[in-house]
């Protein structure tokens, strides 16, 4: 089977297509510039062109297309912006309108604007699958695969005077409490709580481009689940394992795992804003998580998201694994720090977790995703 995996970061969006009968290693691979970065790009330019924006479609990554329409609304040029995409910049509608200045149409209203030529017309969308399978066929592959995977980062749609922060930490408690491993942050496109708008607009806009099942993860854990693909790190039973985010850091401390275990029982975490970490700062979070005694209080008052603990048992900082894109924070730091490269390609961590997720939730796709990821099925090369 062929699984199409999607890791939607803030820099870039990195895409594995998995082949059942195919090492990791001979599976095709891609590593583009993020929806954001790319939206963001078009914003600059009508920006640029003095053209009024029109904005249509869903919830969306923030951060380079946010910053670009805050950029359109102080040049003084108008944004309009139907809801659901809107809420890309806010979930709170009146404080996109009167902070930001874009203009709130209803849904009717867009279409008939896209329609005509007086606004640069902007689609919002986490996944592009016209686009991905273009880049496939520009090299002679008709993408065809059986399933789709994505990943995308959500705060979830916090409730009025509720901190976005301790919204998204309550969710990855309950989630945790719930089932303590990592693929309890994945979903089915037809179960994504509804809470998490952003991983639902992600799922229904890949089932509406590609009619196919499709499963959706948070960024987060699926590149902590994908590191444990790395021999050094699934030997480890009682990992640490740290994903710095361009925006956001996000480390596990595990406890008893088996020794080279797909999967393993998270005894606590923690979740801050990689902008507002030195690489000093990281370290005592890291070290605190170790220990035990890393405190929601503290981390939430340092205006990260917070920390959970299950099980305060404390394991000796001998060993911290560490992805993401912002990795380097740790380099010269004084912690024994691997930095973990799953199956040869640390770009594709978290397409690896997606994969681990869609064998735990597809009880009929574990077989062969855990034969091809073993190195058993390794048939023939392109």
């Amino acid at each position: 089977m062929q699984i199409l995996t999607v890791d939607i970061g803030t820099g870039t969006q990195d895409i594995l297509l998995f082949d059942s009968e195919r090492a990791p290693e001979n599976c095709l691979k891609l590593a583009m510039p993020s929806p954001t970065l790319l939206i963001g790009e078009r914003i600059k330019r009508a920006t640029a062109d003095r053209r009024a924006l029109l904005i249509t479609g869903v919830t969306m990554g923030g951060g380079p297309c946010a910053w670009a329409v805050e950029a359109h609304c102080r040049a003084g040029l108008r944004v309009l912006a139907t809801p659901d995409a809107a809420r890309t910049f806010n979930d709170d509608l009146e404080l996109v309108q009167h902070d930001m200045g874009v203009e709130i149409i209803v849904e009717e209203a867009g279409r008939k604007l896209a329609a005509g030529d007086d606004h640069t017309h902007i689609e919002f969308r986490d996944f592009d699958y016209a686009a991905i399978r273009s880049a496939f066929a520009a090299f002679g592959l008709d993408l065809q695969p059986d399933a789709l995977a994505l990943a995308v980062f959500d705060h979830g749609a916090a409730p009025a005077g509720v901190s976005d922060r301790q919204f998204r930490m309550d969710y990855l408690v309950e989630r945790l409490r719930q089932d303590r491993r990592l693929s309890a942050f994945a979903f089915h496109s037809h179960a994504v709580p509804e809470i998490m708008t952003r991983l639902a607009a992600a799922a229904d806009t890949a089932v509406a481009q590609a009619d196919l099942p499709v499963i959706v993860m948070d960024t987060a854990p699926a590149a902590v689940l994908g590191a444990l693909e790395d021999p050094v790190v699934a030997g480890r039973p009682d990992a640490l394992v740290v994903n710095v985010g361009n925006f956001h850091t996000l480390a596990f401390q595990f406890r008893g795992r088996q020794p080279r275990a797909a999967t393993g029982q998270v005894a606590r975490l923690f979740e801050h804003h990689t902008g507002l970490l030195t690489p000093a700062a990281l370290t005592g979070w890291l070290a605190a998580l170790a220990e035990g005694h890393i405190a929601h209080a503290a981390v939430f008052s340092d205006h990260g998201h917070g920390a959970l603990v299950l099980d305060d048992t404390p394991v000796a900082l001998s060993f911290v694994a560490a992805v993401g894109p912002r990795q380097a924070l740790l380099r010269d730091t004084s912690l024994p720090v691997y930095f973990a490269v799953p199956h040869g390609d640390q770009m594709l961590t978290g397409c690896y977790g997606l994969l681990r997720a869609c064998a735990d939730l597809e009880p009929t796709w574990r077989e062969p995703i855990e034969d091809a990821l073993s190195g058993r099925a390794d048939k023939s090369l392109w």
